[in-house]
């Protein structure tokens, strides 16, 4: 399938309403391929909730409390090309063959106003809409992207419960 090496760092937290988009980027960062997520504050319920979620459905995705700043560091040190996802930035579409040709990366979004040095210290600031959207839409749209869409193929090792695809009705496998 050769996926690219993917990680995603979400820099800032929102204190009102942020625990749904939180679990929402969480579980769309595993279900797309990414290989962690880095938060700033980390609430033991989405650790439950992202955990049972890996425990049922397979996969080893970990949730990691980390300031942005040291997951920058530690990124670039890795090699990882550092993109932010920004509505302010190049259109992903000008982008998107120059980011193929690298092979890891770190996907930055912003919850709160995003402070300027993000701006500076990211390889790429790219946006996907030049108008006001979600960040988990943004991740979303550059993974597949990014992955010419080979991240909707990923089977997850360890599962217990698996969706069959069907064009009618609803089938679960489940492993014993």
């Amino acid at each position: 399938m050769g996926l690219k090496s993917l990680k995603v760092v979400r820099v800032g937290h929102r204190y009102v309403r942020d625990y749904r988009t939180l679990t929402h980027l969480c579980l769309v960062s595993r279900a797309l391929g990414a290989e962690c997520v880095y938060l700033e504050e980390v609430e033991s319920g989405l650790m439950d909730t992202v955990g049972e979620v890996n425990k049922a459905w397979g996969g080893d995705f970990p949730v990691v409390q980390a300031p942005w700043k040291k997951v920058f560091r530690e990124a670039k040190g890795e090699g990882r090309t550092i993109v932010h996802l920004t509505m302010y930035g190049d259109p992903l579409q000008d982008r998107v063959e120059e980011l193929r040709e690298k092979g890891s990366f770190l996907l930055a979004v912003g919850g709160p106003k995003v402070p300027g040095e993000v701006y500076q210290l990211a390889d790429y600031n790219v946006a996907v809409t030049s108008q006001p959207h979600s960040e988990i839409a943004a991740l979303a749209i550059a993974i597949h992207d990014i992955q010419r869409g080979e991240e909707l193929k990923k089977v997850f090792s360890g599962y217990k419960l698996r969706i069959v695809p069907s064009a009618r009705g609803k089938q679960v496998e489940q492993k014993t």
